[in-house]
């Protein structure tokens, strides 16, 4: 499918090519837009509503990609835009600079259609389209808009906080597969100042149930995770918590196994007093 130009599929006209620009979303240093996306449609929105510095969209329509950080070259299709409104008064909105209406053109396909981009000299996120248009090439188009990253078995669990929010609101298939039916031990790392915290899933909740009252509560109930929390807020977590997993248990196994596990990697990972969030 990779021979086949984008406009072959969306058949723009030359009038309305020419009056579209281009946003390329990418990562903007605090968060993945494909992340973004998944979580909340509506804060993804947002993402074309900004202005900053820029008259970015100084065109009437925005047809917009997300960078697929996980693979080069690879955009999801996020929308095609209407820019209904422009606001000069942009600092004062919090550099909400446009008022956006998402098109019906094509909405079937926001999520699923992977867009690959030939042109490898682009810096920055807004762009003609007409200069771009040869080089957008289809890449794939999924059965289902993308839900959060692919689990990738259980030595190679990495995942930061944002990801996980996408995964549990979501409830994707192959992560709540994989983990529900898992006790286990598992480590929060905070990436800031490298402090770890080690925890346990067992009784009747898996790792996947356990993770998922992270993504709700963020400290999951941990007496020093409230109180980083309710001092620095939800988006500490989602620009610092990093998620793996140390160790995965049948759920047949006894708790006392999996509590002495979890002591073991406290243990070995100083993870009470000054080293870690463990309180005990």
């Amino acid at each position: 499918m990779n021979n086949l130009k984008l406009n072959d599929l969306f058949r723009f006209s030359d009038e309305m090519i020419s009056n579209c620009k281009l946003h390329l979303a990418s990562f903007n240093g605090e968060e993945q837009p494909l992340e973004v996306f998944a979580r909340d449609f509506d804060e993804w929105v947002g993402w074309n509503e900004w202005r900053g510095g820029n008259n970015d969209w100084n065109r009437q329509y925005i047809f917009t990609l997300i960078q697929d950080y996980r693979r080069p070259n690879k955009y999801v299709f996020g929308g095609f835009f209407e820019v209904v409104e422009r606001y000069d008064d942009y600092k004062e909105r919090g550099n909400v600079g446009y008022k956006v209406v998402l098109c019906d053109r094509f909405k079937e396909l926001i999520g699923r259609l992977v867009v690959e981009l030939t042109y490898n000299s682009h810096r920055g996120r807004a762009f003609l389209l007409n200069s771009y248009i040869d080089y957008l090439f289809v890449s794939e188009i999924t059965e289902k808009p993308y839900e959060g990253v692919e689990f990738p078995g259980y030595d190679y669990v990495l995942i930061d906080f944002p990801t996980l929010e996408v995964l549990a609101q979501n409830q994707k298939t192959d992560w709540r597969v994989a983990l529900q039916n898992q006790k286990g031990i598992y480590v929060i790392v905070d990436k800031s100042n490298g402090k770890k915290y080690v925890g346990s899933a067992y009784g009747d909740y898996g790792i996947w149930s356990r993770w998922c009252c992270y993504a709700g509560t963020v400290h999951g109930g941990n007496d020093l995770l409230v109180d980083l929390i309710e001092k620095e807020g939800r988006e500490y977590a989602r620009a610092n918590f990093q998620l793996s997993i140390l160790e995965v248990w049948p759920m047949k196994t006894d708790d006392e196994t999996i509590i002495n596990r979890e002591a073991f990697w406290k243990e070995a990972l100083l993870t009470r007093g000054q080293f870690g969030y463990n309180k005990n």
